[in-house]
């Protein structure tokens, strides 16, 4: 019998229960297989018999797996061919490095058999679909001299091509259909229309199967696959055309209906689904009965964020799961209790900032050897009238959604700076010691901040060198190329710039070369369990290194013991900041540290 050709795979793991798994299995499909046990013998095959993709594991004897790929991409025969790596290993430090020396993809053991043939198939497609644009390219060229008459047709096909990477992009591979990325960009799109024009009313469906594990346990992954294949194609039979149905991930799916103002239709949706779905699946001799729990929200202008939607309609979904599975939960009291509860928070925040009772606290940041106090991170408090102190995490995410948060980093700015002015004009403060002030990311992305900063340096008297100002990974990553021009031009005026929660993502360290970045904050959870099966004293490690090597200084956060302490000092970490050495402060109480100092010696 003659098998589909799929693709020339090299699997190597020195494993002998992996390779035999996953060769017999990707055979199966119609991949040409290889393996080999070392990295090595890797490097010698990948080399003579060129292979469309790699599966290479991490721990491995001789050369590890890293080696192994940095090898391969140094090598201009092999240096094209994608790498996805297969570990044990799940920590994000692995996977920063996997994705450092050149992986395109990274896959966690105990192996999930359609996760793995998912995304080689993904990257399969992908490598081939970009050999065709370099074929297309090359003939282009060619042509484009000799016969002006065929140019349209050469452009067309390299569009084509270039629609066929979209469609991978943006729809699941098994199924066909929208994926979470492209789901959650129309959603987004239909909130705005909805924000921004009153009465515009949608519904969002989030379907989890039920008992869909027991099928993949019992039946196997493969008949799971086309299962979940059968599930989507009955589903569409029930909605009106143009409705988008999505796979979100595993066995969830969404649905997304425009133009309902009620309830009801929505309800008809699910019920239509429900009763659709009751009917046994006959998945090649089996016969499958299974459902579908569905969470349904309405969605309008109190909304702010479609994650908020989406995470609404799985809470109602898991709710349907409760009540007993193949029902649906509508999730309107709660949403109901929500808006209520945003808009009685923003009413308040409204009159604290107008009635002053915000007030910026300060938290020591200290030298890890002297102990000596060489800067302050300003936090916020709202001394609200009725609750007392209220601390940021209760009322900066309303405030992040309301924009009310650009005036709250304006005020902090502020009052920090001009606190630093009061320090430094009674003499308490050496010019050195600078303020930390945090920038929501509306703020920092914002088209006035440089003016709004500059106008509160030249108010209080301040110098930008002794301005820090504190921004979170993932935030400079939502638009790095626009944050970069940004971060420039702080840097022209010697604002120093602080990566706050460091460590918890790995997508901005291919940029981070780039950038006039100061400081890199190391994540507290970090700092917590440093020392524990030596992982995380690990993960600091290379964090601390890799600052070292773009001449950044690192600052530990939340060190809260003496043991903290020792380690962070032995791990040649610059600064420290934690409750060891105090809490955030009001401004009294900072100024009193600045005179007594404190003991917090190891």
């Amino acid at each position: 019998m003659t098998r589909n050709y799929n693709g020339d795979i090299l699997i190597v793991d020195d494993m002998p229960n992996n390779l035999r798994f996953l060769s017999t299995t990707l055979t199966e499909q119609g991949y040409k297989v290889r393996s080999v046990t070392d990295g090595l013998m890797a490097l010698t095959v990948a080399k003579a018999a060129k292979p469309d993709l790699i599966l290479l594991d991490i721990m491995m004897p001789n050369i590890d797996g890293y080696e192994t790929c940095v090898r391969l991409k140094a090598d201009e025969k092999t240096c094209d061919i994608p790498v996805i790596f297969l570990s044990a290993l799940d920590e994000v430090i692995d996977k920063v490095k996997a994705f450092t020396v050149g992986g395109v993809d990274y896959i966690t053991k105990p192996f999930q058999l359609e996760e793995v043939l998912a995304r080689i198939q993904t990257h399969l497609s992908l490598r081939f679909a970009q050999k065709e644009i370099r074929q297309l390219n090359a003939e282009l060229e060619q042509r484009v001299r000799q016969r002006t008459v065929q140019l349209e047709q050469e452009i067309a096909e390299r569009l084509q091509v270039q629609e066929r990477l979209l469609h991978l992009a943006l729809h699941d591979v098994l199924t066909g259909l929208p994926n979470r990325t492209w789901f959650m960009k129309r959603l987004e799109q239909i909130l705005q229309q909805a924000i921004q024009q009153s009465g515009s009313h949608f519904a969002v469906l989030f379907l989890d199967c039920d008992r869909f594990q027991a099928v993949n346990d019992s039946l196997g992954h493969l008949v799971g696959d086309q299962l979940l294949v059968s599930i989507a194609r009955r589903i569409q039979l029930c909605l009106r055309p143009g409705t988008m149905l999505c796979r979100l991930g595993g066995d969830e799916f969404a649905i997304l209906l425009q133009d309902t103002e009620k309830y009801a239709d929505a309800i008809k949706t699910a019920d239509d689904i429900l009763r659709e779905l009751a009917a046994p699946f006959q998945i090649s001799e089996y016969q499958v009965f299974t459902n579908v729990s569905i969470g349904i929200v309405m969605g309008n202008g109190v909304y702010r964020q479609p994650e908020h939607i989406l995470r609404d309609a799985d809470t109602a979904m898991y709710q349907a799961k409760a009540n007993g599975k193949a029902r649906y939960q509508v999730f309107e009291q709660t949403m109901h209790n929500l808006a209520l509860y945003n808009f009685q928070l923003e009413s308040d925040l409204r009159h604290a900032l107008e009635r002053q009772e915000l007030e910026a606290y300060y938290q020591p940041i200290v030298n890890s050897i002297s102990n000596e106090i060489t800067s302050f991170e300003a936090l916020v408090r709202w001394n609200h009238p009725e609750k007392g102190l209220v601390v940021p995490n209760k009322f900066i995410p309303i405030a992040e959604e309301t924009g009310l948060v650009i005036a709250i980093d304006l005020f902090v700015l502020h009052q920090a700076c001009q606190q630093l002015r009061i320090w430094r004009d009674a003499g308490i403060v050496k010019h050195s010691l600078t303020m930390n002030v945090n920038l929501s990311v509306k703020h920092f992305m914002s088209f006035d901040l440089l003016e709004q900063i500059d106008r509160v340096l030249e108010e209080t008297g301040i110098d930008g060198d002794s301005l820090r100002l504190e921004i979170t990974e993932s935030d400079i990553m939502e638009n790095a190329e626009f944050a970069g021009k940004i971060i420039a031009q702080l840097h022209d005026r010697h604002i120093q710039l602080s990566i706050d929660d460091f460590g918890t993502g790995y997508s901005s360290l291919s940029y981070l070369h780039r950038l006039p970045i100061n400081h890199l904050k190391i994540d507290r959870s970090f700092v917590m369990r440093i020392g524990k099966n030596g992982k995380n004293t690990e993960i600091i490690k290379a964090i601390i290194a890799l600052a070292k090597s773009l001449d950044m200084f690192t600052i530990a956060e939340g060190v809260e013991t003496q043991e903290q302490l020792a380690q962070i000092r032995e791990l040649h970490c610059d600064f420290c900041q934690g409750y060891l050495f105090s809490r955030p402060v009001n401004a009294e109480a900072a100024q009193n540290l600045l005179l007594t100092g404190f003991k917090a010696q190891g």
